[in-house]
């Protein structure tokens, strides 16, 4: 019997939620130049199953890795740390 393995889990600010069930989230992160050393913000974007429409462009949440649901969704929402004032 396999164990499964965990899934990755991300923590971004929503951009977009105009499509139905899915929101897209920016995950930013510092990462220290190969040659130079200074540290540059890199974003990634990803779109993520958001199943009630609840986050609002803003929110901070926290998504995680899932299986495919569509062409390029394979993300989940798992909670609203923060919304959006």
């Amino acid at each position: 019997m396999e164990t499964r393995k965990l899934r990755k889990e991300r923590v971004g600010v929503v951009v977009s939620n105009k499509m139905d069930k899915t929101i897209v989230i920016v995950v930013e992160r510092k990462v220290k130049h190969a040659k130079y050393g200074k540290f540059i913000n890199s974003r990634n974007k990803f779109t993520a199953h958001d199943e009630e429409n609840t986050c609002n462009i803003g929110d901070t949440v926290r998504i995680m890795e899932t299986r495919p649901l569509s062409k390029n969704k394979c993300w989940r929402l798992v909670e609203i740390i923060e919304r959006v004032k």
